[in-house]
């Protein structure tokens, strides 16, 4: 076993932070910041997203037919740690408007990708699920959120 090495590697490789929004199948909502997003392929457009076995809102992506990857600007850090939270309505007092996918879209965010669930994976403790890329949104222009070592970051000046 490779231990918490494994786990202080990897925080080594900066992320961009999402709120990845799907539907659970009693109609709710539900949302989770994600770091563990890519980029998967260009034709078809295909994005992933890993997910902990034990997120409390996985059936709605594992189950569900679509969902959207909202990328998170700077000014967003609030909206990343109160879709991290465990519990509690994570979409009080956030601005959304339903997608064309049904999923909400969270606003003022980098861009949205709305996606259809392609492909669900066993990953060891995680699940990967791919998505194909149905729709594109780059509303706003800024820096994105980044994550390095546990700890939110900024691009430096002229990135």
């Amino acid at each position: 076993m490779l231990g918490g090495g494994f786990r202080d590697a990897v925080g080594r490789f900066a992320t961009g932070i999402t709120v990845v929004t799907g539907v659970l199948p009693s109609g709710k909502p539900a949302g989770i910041t994600v770091s563990a997003f890519a980029s998967v392929s260009l034709d078809p457009p295909l994005v992933g997203i890993c997910l902990d076995r034990g997120t409390a809102c996985l059936e709605a992506f594992v189950g569900g037919r679509h969902f959207a990857v909202n990328i998170l600007g700077e000014h967003q850090r609030g909206l990343s740690a109160q879709f991290a939270r465990r519990s509690g309505d994570k979409f009080a007092g956030v601005d959304t408007r339903p997608g064309t996918n049904g999923c909400l879209i969270l606003s003022g965010c980098l861009a949205v990708l709305e996606c259809s669930r392609e492909q669900v994976h066993d990953a060891g403790d995680h699940v990967l699920i791919l998505g194909r890329v149905e729709r594109i949104e780059t509303p706003a222009k800024g820096r994105p959120l980044l994550h390095f070592r546990g700890r939110y970051h900024r691009l430096g000046a002229g990135a």
